[in-house]
């Protein structure tokens, strides 16, 4: 007999989802191209839903040379411009602007602190925030540290970056444990039922 995971409920219905919460939300990311995709992607999703984003990643990382932030820092108009017509991401001449200004503010960020890693795990001092919440109400959109780190993104030059963004990010990137606690990857992830 097969025993089903539980898992939390908002990734259920969609194989794509379900594989991007077993393998991928709430993992801790230290590598500094992997959060450059993921801020970038955040970014992106912004007023959209997630799914909405995961369905074409696979053309953003084609569109924007797999999230290359030195490429990306040093497009040109002809670049924004294939940007701004290729129908298999997000054309939001905006949010594309903003990801070349961010790669821009990434790699002044990485001369400050040695990497983007060391400065944004640095609000959590390294280690994940494992929360424990039991239902999907209980999970806020940002918090008072997504909102210090907004301030402080948005200090050094960042653009759509706002506490919800940074939230969604944190969330991803595994700097807080969402996973509620009775899906399987809570405890996988580390989550503690008590104490």
């Amino acid at each position: 007999m097969k025993i089903l995971k539980k898992r939390c409920p908002w990734c259920e219905g969609d194989p794509l989802y379900k594989h991007y919460h077993d393998l991928e939300w709430g993992v801790p990311v230290y590598d500094d191209h992997k959060l450059f995709e993921f801020l970038t992607l955040e970014t992106f999703q912004a007023g959209l839903s997630w799914i909405t984003i995961l369905r074409k990643r696979e053309n953003f990382r084609a569109a924007f040379d797999g999230f290359d932030f030195e490429k990306i820092a040093g497009y040109g108009d002809q670049k924004i411009k294939a940007l701004i017509e290729n129908k298999g991401i997000i054309r939001n001449q905006q949010k594309i602007r903003a990801t070349l200004n961010n790669a821009r503010q990434y790699m002044t960020v990485r001369e400050t602190y040695g990497s983007f890693s060391e400065y944004i795990w640095g609000f959590v001092e390294g280690n994940p925030l494992k929360n424990r919440f039991k239902n999907l109400k209980e999970i806020p959109s940002k918090t008072p540290l997504s909102i210090t780190i907004s301030k402080d993104l948005k200090q050094k030059g960042f653009q759509f970056v706002g506490p919800t963004v940074v939230y969604a990010h944190m969330q991803a990137t595994g700097m807080v444990n969402d996973h509620l606690v009775d899906c399987y990857r809570f405890r996988e992830l580390g989550g503690l039922l008590k104490g």
